[in-house]
């Protein structure tokens, strides 16, 4: 396969995605940007920087939905009304061959645009990944019967970092959170039960990324939300909400390395549980930085005790398979490692396997 069949392969893959997990136009719109690619189109040379990825690379690195993210940019930012006018909104639908044309015209004028926003990978900071999330601190809580510390690297802009402040309905096995929360999570709940009986308490909470979100900023909160698929009105409304929670808390996220930040911030301390948590975040760090996040963590755990116990929760895809999100859960003292759920990668369905 040549490196254009490689990435045309990615958009492709992507466009898929998109439309299994219910977003038509922007699946439509990455079917016609690769062909565009094939045809050596504008957006060929948007890609360039990826020239020698195979489909694989492509995928990992996220480049069709940076390309896609930042033509969602556009819209919300007012940039382009042309374009604007064809992407879909709660009253009309969009028209994907008008959105394309558009697009295609604003990749040939606008090439330096694209190329800064594409630079850097996506930041969804996907607010339902908590209904997912909040199972596995739901565990910890039970098991340890301690407060809870948390730690979250590759943060985003920090809203997952309130998940014991939202609400969820966990389907036909009950709820749990802050009834009169704004954010309300909901997931198609597939197993036992969570243990949603147990009472848990954050003491502190701390996050990092290496180029966090400010929130403060509009045209940062246009990025993130720009990441969100144009069609899908419900996660935008969630979105929006969500931000309004974090500011209000004011919530911090500090610009670190994850692996040098953890090592700082995350050790164990007795009475409480520490836990250090990301989603969908692992896939986006060279592989030293895997290699070198998996000593500082065993490093971590190595200083746990029963009273001060150390744990790694995390959503993050298989070992070799992208499409198969898994949430794990490692306990120190013991280091005990388990699955504990298999999840949807926007959190609307949980497969559960943890023990009640």
């Amino acid at each position: 396969m040549t490196d254009a069949s490689a990435m045309v392969r990615a958009f492709e893959l992507q466009g898929g995605a998109c439309a299994a997990f219910g977003s038509p136009f922007s699946a439509s719109l990455l079917q016609r940007a690769a062909r565009d690619i094939a045809d050596d189109g504008p957006l060929a040379g948007l890609v360039i920087p990826w020239a020698q990825a195979s489909t694989r690379e492509a995928m990992s690195e996220a480049v069709p939905l940076r390309w896609l993210g930042c033509a969602h940019d556009m819209v919300l930012a007012g940039e382009d009304c042309v374009l604007a006018a064809a992407y879909p909104t709660p009253e009309r639908a969009g028209d994907a061959d008008a959105a394309w044309a558009a697009a295609r015209i604003a990749m040939s004028e606008r090439r330096v645009r694209f190329s800064a926003f594409m630079d850097h990978e996506p930041q969804t900071n996907e607010v339902r990944r908590s209904v997912c999330l909040a199972p596995g601190f739901l565990t910890i809580a039970l098991e340890t019967g301690l407060p809870l510390r948390v730690f979250e690297i590759g943060a985003s802009a920090g809203l997952n970092q309130l998940w014991d402040r939202y609400h969820y309905d966990f389907g036909s096995v009950g709820g749990w959170g802050n009834p009169a929360s704004p954010v309300r999570l909901d997931t198609e709940w597939r197993g036992g039960p969570p243990p949603i009986a147990t009472e848990v308490t954050v003491i502190s909470r701390a996050a990092c990324d290496r180029k966090p979100v400010d929130i403060r900023d509009p045209v940062a909160r246009t990025r993130l939300k720009a990441f969100l698929w144009a069609d899908q009105f419900e996660r935008l409304a969630r979105l929006d909400a969500a931000i309004a929670m974090a500011l209000a808390a004011d919530i911090e996220v500090e610009p670190e390395d994850a692996v040098t930040w953890a090592a700082r911030q995350a050790a164990p301390r007795a009475g409480a549980a520490t836990v250090l948590f990301h989603s969908i975040f692992w896939q986006y760090m060279p592989a030293d930085s895997q290699e070198a996040m998996t000593a500082a963590i065993a490093d971590l755990g190595a200083q746990a005790t029963a009273a001060a116990p150390f744990a790694w929760l995390r959503m993050e895809p298989a070992p070799g398979n992208l499409a198969s999100i898994e949430l794990r859960l490692t306990v120190w003292p013991t280091g005990e490692d388990r699955l504990l759920a298999h999840v949807h990668p926007h959190g609307a369905s949980v497969d559960w396997g943890g023990a009640p």
